[in-house]
């Protein structure tokens, strides 16, 4: 059968970063390699692909039999080659085997192991006859321009900014004579056809879909998987709750962000509740107290201070006591502010600073209650360790 769409899974490169022998896609992660487990997401999307593997040259066998593996039944939709020098000449490989049918183009590195289907989907969605697509995730950090001297010369703003990820979409007839034409090497697939005259629209990325360039990365990875990757160690649950009134006269911070023309909460520290509820299921579930056991409002060097302070403490304990964070879900009942604007703003910063998927949700009380009338916010988190 043909297929209108294709997936190019970018496995050729070395991986030097990562400090291991063997290339990159072939580093074990709990129990199957890196290009496994991109496959599996790949296969996984609900529209049938043409997937094309693009491996090292002495490991296409390799490749071949781990996407065989993973394709099971599908597995004549398969096509595997060997790469270029560059990951640039490695695509040029990969487009050389698109089916005469194929309309779309996805290019995906297999270094983002862990991306679930539903992003390919929506990025397979999006793309249109004209219009390349990119998942992105905003910037939460500031962001600093520097001089020669490593100076600070100034501050740039970070809501025209994305983190940019993989799969990215693209019509074929545009993608394929975008790399006939380009004659200089470009840092993405993206960057690639915008200079090709092409228009580039995103779509919203996952936090899920990270790279695996480190060691740091790999681990955050095996992590993630936790139980589910195949780790035998017993699981725990935990739950946090944690109210604050509002104050006019502070900034508010939630979710590790800051929420400019809205009402900040009181409290000892930035009244964070939804990172405080978090430390409080952390700790639950590690059976290490409690966020006010730990960090008393006695204690003077605390006022005041960020809630990530809290959190990457109560993360070093957790890590202390022999436990890895599989996920934490947190619920958020308050009238304001309201959190679908931001929702994968806030989930992207607190998967960061947790080194684990976290979700968010909001509703409000009916008008019942504290929060139904507009006194202040409740968090309920939830909190998924292994040992």
């Amino acid at each position: 059968m043909g297929f209108r769409v294709a997936v190019i899974v970018v496995a050729a490169g070395s991986g030097a970063r990562l400090g291991r022998a063997e290339p990159k896609a072939f580093v074990e992660l709990r129990g199957a390699t890196i290009l496994e487990r991109a496959l599996r997401g790949v296969f996984a999307s609900s529209e049938p692909a043409q997937v094309i593997v693009v491996a090292p040259s002495g490991r296409v066998a390799q490749a071949r039999r781990i996407g065989e593996f993973v394709a099971g039944a599908a597995s004549g939709c398969l096509s595997v080659v060997a790469g270029g020098e560059t990951r640039q000449d490695s695509v040029a490989a990969g487009l050389q085997l698109l089916d005469p049918e194929v309309e779309v183009v996805l290019v995906h590195d297999a270094a983002r192991a862990l991306t679930p289907p539903e992003l390919i989907d929506r990025v397979v969605g999006a793309v249109t006859e004209d219009l390349g697509v990119i998942p992105a995730l905003p910037v939460s950090d500031t962001i600093k321009r520097i001089d020669t001297r490593e100076l600070v010369v100034d501050t740039i703003d970070r809501s025209e900014l994305v983190h940019v990820q993989t799969p990215q979409g693209f019509p074929r007839a545009q993608l394929v004579a975008a790399y006939a034409a380009a004659d200089q090497a470009y840092t993405d697939d993206a960057a690639l056809f915008s200079a090709a005259g092409h228009d580039v629209t995103v779509v919203e990325g996952e936090a899920r879909a990270f790279k695996i360039t480190t060691g740091w990365d790999l681990h955050r990875a095996e992590n993630l998987l936790g139980h589910s990757g195949g780790h035998s160690g017993a699981l725990r649950t935990g739950l946090g709750l944690d109210v604050h009134a509002y104050d006019d006269g502070t900034p508010l911070w939630l979710g590790g962000l800051y929420w400019p023309d809205e009402p900040g909460l009181a409290g000892h520290s930035d009244g964070d509740a939804v990172i405080h509820a978090i430390c409080d299921a952390l700790l639950s579930a590690a059976g290490l107290g409690d966020l006010g056991g730990r960090f008393g409002t006695d204690e003077p060097r605390f006022a005041d201070a960020s809630s990530e302070v809290f959190l990457h403490e109560t993360l070093l304990l957790v890590a202390g006591a022999g436990f890895a964070v599989v996920n934490v879900a947190v619920q958020l009942v308050a009238n304001r502010p309201k959190l679908s604007g931001r929702r994968g703003e806030i989930e992207a910063r607190l998967s960061e600073l947790v080194g684990a998927p976290v979700s968010v949700a909001a509703t409000t009380s009916d008008g019942l209650g504290f929060t139904g009338r507009g006194e202040g916010v409740s968090a309920l988190a939830t909190a998924l360790l292994s040992s």
